[in-house]
């Protein structure tokens, strides 16, 4: 929210205070400044420019148009000026922008006026029309002055240019009290009464303190409130004769200080009383108010709206909403209200002020925080009063709000009241009343505090000591303050007023040891990081959330166990991300759209489903338990391969990525992370996203703990994906689950040396190579260290279906050396379980 430096000082005694010295000040007090930005009345603040007499004036020698002039600027000797206004003559007291000065043309181009010559004749300075300074729209000559204009002043000072600074304030959710000028400057006198021992009040709008009365023709709208949960509290008032025009130029630059872009002045009043006290106002043309009578009510489900945007909106039945002619079916007829505003939110088109409006009823209401908020969110529309009512305004400052507006109607629209105010307000909102323990207050904060400093910063905050013993206060919050009304609540406003950095703190400092959880998930994933991260993979992270398309009709991730949000910011974001998969697509699509086609990316991040009732959502933790309707949240591992290997060079043929390129870093990351290989078991991929991949599972409790292999056409062409792409999918929850919980035990190298021998087995084509170890490890637990796999071959000599596989396979025994007999009956061994169990012959 931006606060005006100049503004501000309207309603408290700032002194001498700077803008850095207040930004500090808010900053310490609870209300962080995110910036300061400078703000000019005019752009560049005619620097350099100054009140001047034209000693001079002589026709050019070389132009029919141009003058010589000499000009007194107040300096040791005049100055050379070429002029080209028809106007100039000598006597007259000028505006003269001297060197250096920047002439604006726009927000943001200028020219800088330098030293030069024109046909001829030197020029040192330029005398202005009023538009080359931005002080009116004439150029038909230079600015003439009267006589009595002093020469050599500053033009900032003669014209009464004042520069403005704004304030950025980060408002919480819990400081609707602080989203106005005067809920600011609230803080501030609280502060400097209790820091500097000041006695400050808020200096509050007299317009406001007059009551209201009625000299018009008397001719009221009615108001109905059919919906007193929703708004708890109704003001309005009719005027008329009001007379719409431009505003002056001083509410025009408040506004546009604030961000705000004036529009006429009615609904430039209600901006302006937005920002200074924090209400929401609106206008209605009350000549379009059908009836005289306005309905604060619900409608049906999906009823036409357009708002002042030009969009029609389909309403929720929940959508609290300002209607006009009261009466009529709820269910719908001709009778039926129709919508002028989404209430605190957003107006109509039909119903806002124009030119021609004469009538205007002034609306000034409470309405329900938790509706306005939802209504929001629901038509995606953010505005400034939704920003105030969801956070909570004040009930009890609306009559104030109206009556501030009124008064500057009356004032600048010549408004005349027509109606007494009607205030609809069936069940007032009182002060919340709290009980403070001085014991309680000096447990919390740490140290005793000064009980006068608490009294001031209470009673600065408009917070009422209804009653005092020696064991502590009753105190009576204000209204404003919704998010007070606990003993701790006012605790930490007694805090951030009295300065938490007037604290003091022991040097003594006692802590407690905490032990990591073994294994050490940030440490294990770090460690896997850093193994990718070292082989050329860069890390990415997406959204959690996602949007639904991408899991209609799938069969892998099925729509129904979407868990779906309730208000989304957009159909793009509606659901919680089932898989890893999209978000990394979206990634890699995105940069071979930028040309950036070579890609390795891994991500770690959680996945969401629902779980069918009964069914037992498998987290990959000791809480498996069957439970009725439970939400399965996993942490997954993914990596995402495309493109080439390395980039292309004339030394390096470009290698593109295969799928065992893929299948290496993930049998790496298993090994890394210490698996027990001989526990999984490798198997076809179930998803259907994949062209050809493969499974891993445990062999005893089947749950899958990666799949990895090469994206399909189909799905790729889904994601607007051209080139071929590598994922692997890991359950890293599942991982770690699995992650041994004993130390690395090194030993010494053996001392007795390996043997290798090797086989060459024509196989069905069906048989996998994790087929092989399987059979291999389980022939030989203690003397079998390694197989592997080093010649593929199909082809000539080779029977239709069958390949031909050549595996080697290391024997050692780390207390003696293997003899031949040993060697041979190993290898027979593994030779007839081989044939017995795959089927596989030997190659001659």
């Amino acid at each position: 929210m931006k606060i005006s430096f100049d503004w501000l000082k309207q309603y408290v005694a700032l002194g001498g205070m700077t803008p850095n010295e207040l930004d500090d000040l808010l900053t310490f007090s609870g209300l962080e400044v995110e910036g300061i930005e400078k703000v000019e009345s005019i752009r560049g603040g005619l620097e350099h420019v100054v009140i001047a007499q034209v000693l001079t004036c002589e026709p050019h020698p070389d132009s029919d148009h141009l003058h010589l002039t000499t000009v007194d600027v107040g300096g040791e000797k005049p100055l050379n000026i070429v002029c080209g206004a028809p106007n100039v003559a000598a006597g007259q007291k000028v505006v003269c922008a001297q060197i250096g000065t920047k002439i604006y043309t726009s927000d943001t181009e200028f020219y800088e006026i330098k030293k030069g010559k024109l046909r001829g004749a030197v020029s040192e300075g330029m005398l202005c029309a009023a538009d080359e300074l931005q002080l009116g729209s004439d150029h038909a000559g230079i600015m003439v002055l009267p006589d009595d204009a002093p020469v050599g002043m500053a033009a900032k000072e003669y014209f009464g240019l004042t520069d403005d600074y704004v304030l950025e304030v980060a408002i919480t959710a819990n400081r609707s009290d602080a989203t106005s000028h005067i809920g600011v400057a609230r803080d501030v006198v609280a502060v400097l009464n209790t820091r500097k021992g000041k006695n400050l009040k808020i200096q509050w709008p007299e317009t406001a303190k007059t009551p209201l009365k009625c000299t018009g023709s008397g001719h009221p709208i009615r108001v109905t409130v059919e919906e007193p949960e929703l708004c708890p509290r109704y003001t309005g008032i009719t005027l008329e004769n009001v007379h719409v025009q431009d505003s002056p130029e001083w509410l025009q630059t408040r506004l546009r200080t604030v961000g705000i872009r004036p529009i006429n002045n009615i609904v430039d009043i209600t901006n302006f009383v937005l920002m200074e006290v924090g209400q929401p106002l609106h206008a209605f043309d009350a000549d379009k108010i059908a009836g005289d009578h306005v309905v604060v009510r619900t409608l049906p489900q999906d009823t036409p709206f357009v708002t002042l945007d030009g969009i029609e909106r389909k309403l929720d039945r929940r959508d609290l909403m300002i209607c006009n002619a009261g009466g009529g079916d709820r269910d719908g007829g001709a009778n039926e209200p129709q919508p002028m505003c989404i209430a605190g939110v957003f107006g109509g088109q039909k119903s806002g002020i124009t030119e021609a409006t004469s009538r205007v009823f002034l609306e000034s209401a409470y309405f329900n925080s938790t509706s306005i908020r939802k209504t929001s969110k629901r038509h995606g529309l953010k505005t400034d009063a939704s920003f105030r009512y969801e956070r909570g305004c004040d009930p009890n400052i609306t009559p104030w709000a109206l009556r501030r507006a009124v008064g500057l109607m009356q004032e600048l629209a010549g408004a005349v009241v027509a109606s007494e105010m009607v205030d609809i307000y069936p069940a007032p909102i009182e002060r919340t009343t709290v009980s403070l323990s001085y014991a309680r207050v000096d447990a919390l904060v740490g140290q005793a505090l000064p009980r006068e400093a608490m009294h001031t910063a209470l009673r600065s905050l408009d917070i009422e000591i209804a009653s005092e013993d020696a064991e502590g206060m009753t105190l009576r919050i204000p209204t404003c303050k919704v998010d007070v009304y606990r003993e701790c609540d006012v605790v930490e406003e007694i805090m951030r007023i009295y300065g938490y950095n007037n604290i003091h703190f022991e040097e003594e400092l006692n802590s407690c040891l905490s032990y990591s959880p073994k294994p050490n998930p940030r440490k294990l994933q770090n460690i896997v990081s850093d193994l990718l991260t070292d082989n050329g993979f860069s890390e990415i992270m997406n959204n959690s959330l996602t949007k639904s398309g991408y899991y209609e009709g799938n069969e892998d991730f099925p729509e129904a166990d979407c868990v779906r949000i309730l208000n989304p910011l957009s159909k793009e974001l509606n659901v919680m991300r089932q898989t890893l998969l999209y978000g990394g697509m979206e990634c890699i699509v995105r940069n071979i759209n930028y040309k950036q086609k070579d890609l390795k990316l891994y991500e770690f991040g959680r996945s969401y489903r629902k779980t069918p009732e009964g069914q037992v959502a498998a987290t990959g933790n000791d809480s498996d338990i069957p439970v009725t309707q439970k939400y399965n949240e996993t942490q997954h591992f993914s990596i995402w391969m495309t493109g080439n290997l390395q980039p292309e060079s004339w030394k390096v043929p470009a290698t593109p990525i295969d799928f065992y390129h893929l299948k290496g870093h993930v049998m790496n990351i298993l090994r890394r992370m210490r698996m027990n290989m001989t526990r999984l078991q490798f198997q076809p991929a179930a998803e259907k996203y994949y062209a050809e991949g493969i499974d891993v599972v445990f062999k005893d409790s089947k749950k899958q703990l990666c799949s990895f292999g090469r994206l399909g056409k189909d799905f790729l062409r889904s994601m607007d994906c051209k080139q071929e792409v590598y994922y692997a999918d890991i359950n890293w929850s599942l991982l770690l689950k699995s992650y041994p919980d004993k130390e690395v035990l090194y030993a010494e190298v053996p001392n007795f040396p390996e043997v290798r021998r090797d086989l060459a087995l024509v196989l069905e084509k069906k048989v996998t190579f994790a087929d092989i170890e399987r059979v291999a490890y389980n022939t030989e637990k203690r003397l079998l260290k390694k197989v592997g796999l080093f010649d593929v071959y199909e082809g000539k000599g080779i029977t239709e279906g069958m390949k031909s596989y050549a595996v080697s396979f290391i024997l050692q025994d780390k207390e003696k050396t293997l003899t031949d007999k040993q060697i041979e009956t190993v290898m027979a061994k593994l030779q007839k379980n081989l044939e017995e169990q795959l089927h596989a012959t030997i190659r001659s």
